[in-house]
């Protein structure tokens, strides 16, 4: 991607504000789908590094501190993965993405394509 997925979401989200064509929404969407996915990668990636050194303890605080899920059983990936989704659900280019989907929705706009429903 040109551009980080942060500035290209919160670009995305406001560009849709103005449409109305489906073509063009479903554009968008498709664009912001990859960044949203490149974002949550690099989030992922992020969280990973910052905490492979934490123990158990004050990875839960970590969690615990975000809102993200820590149950008995789960592997540390798996604790590591909600965290990041926490992390990255909570951040303005997640957000944007969200505005970005429900512009769409309200011009029956998804993703998966009629054929595929």
């Amino acid at each position: 991607m040109d551009t980080n997925p942060t500035a290209l979401l919160l670009d995305l989200a406001a560009r849709a504000q103005d449409l109305s064509d489906r073509d063009a929404l479903q554009n968008l969407l498709a664009t912001g789908h990859r960044a949203w996915c490149e974002g949550v990668a690099d989030v992922q990636s992020g969280i990973a590094r910052e905490t492979a050194r934490l123990s158990d303890a004050q990875l839960a605080e970590r969690c615990t501190a975000a809102g993200a899920p820590w149950e008995d059983g789960m592997t540390r990936s798996e604790v590591v993965s909600a965290l990041a989704f926490a992390t990255w659900d909570a951040a303005p280019a997640a957000m944007a993405y969200t505005e970005l989907e429900e512009r769409a929705a309200l011009f029956g706009v998804c993703l998966l394509g009629e054929e595929l429903l």
